[in-house]
């Protein structure tokens, strides 16, 4: 096997939830009186809640943000809780486990692990790194880093799945081998090793098969 373990992005990677947090994202900002465009909702995928909070507050100072917060939450959740679908392949790649798998995320625990019991993919991973696991989330490379060591193998023999730029360097900052499957936002390639339209194009690209 050219890898020792599989480590999965879970939000636009594994399950299309980028798209629901844009589109109710918007409707947020728009119900609190500052309407944003795609690209500025673009910068506020991948990363975690923090960053995106000071995102936020330096392009729109006199918003509430706990308002804002609260609404986009209440939405994202109901919208999720009626419908959560898989990325192209996501099973397909999940269900040929020959390796140690983990999901990192940028989610918070109690959220990733609802996810992924909503989805029923929790049965598929060892180990899950949420934000609350970190100090430095992505694109710090400590994710990736604890990860690898709560599975055993070294970083440069994980293989990393991720859609937005922050994951892939993160992955890339820890020594992992990226596979980067854009999702909602573009993707420059500069962080990952294999820039592929799906999972398991992406999974064929990097030696393993299906």
């Amino acid at each position: 096997m050219p890898f020792d373990a599989l480590l999965f992005d879970l939000d636009g990677t594994l399950i299309d939830t980028e798209t629901v947090a844009l589109q109710t994202g918007m409707q947020a900002f728009a119900a609190m009186g500052h309407p944003v465009d795609k690209i500025f909702m673009q910068r506020l995928v991948g990363v975690d809640l923090p960053t995106a909070a000071g995102i936020i507050g330096a392009a729109l100072p006199a918003l509430d943000q706990k308002g804002l917060q609260a609404h986009w939450h209440n939405a994202f959740v109901a919208a999720i809780n009626q419908d959560l679908p898989l990325k192209p392949g996501a099973l397909a790649l999940l269900s040929a486990r020959h390796r140690p798998m983990a999901i990192v995320t940028s989610s918070g625990r109690d959220e990733a692990h609802h996810k992924l019991r909503l989805t029923g993919l929790d049965v598929f991973f060892d180990t899950v790194v949420t934000l609350a696991d970190v100090t430095a989330p992505k694109p710090a490379p400590d994710p990736y880093l604890l990860a690898a060591e709560r599975l055993g193998v070294a970083p440069g023999r994980c293989l990393v799945f991720e859609d937005s730029e922050t994951g892939a360097e993160a992955a890339h900052r820890a020594g992992c081998i990226v596979v980067q499957v854009p999702d909602v936002g573009p993707a420059t390639g500069r962080w990952s090793h294999h820039l592929a339209p799906t999972l398991l194009d992406g999974a064929r690209m990097a030696g393993i098969s299906m």
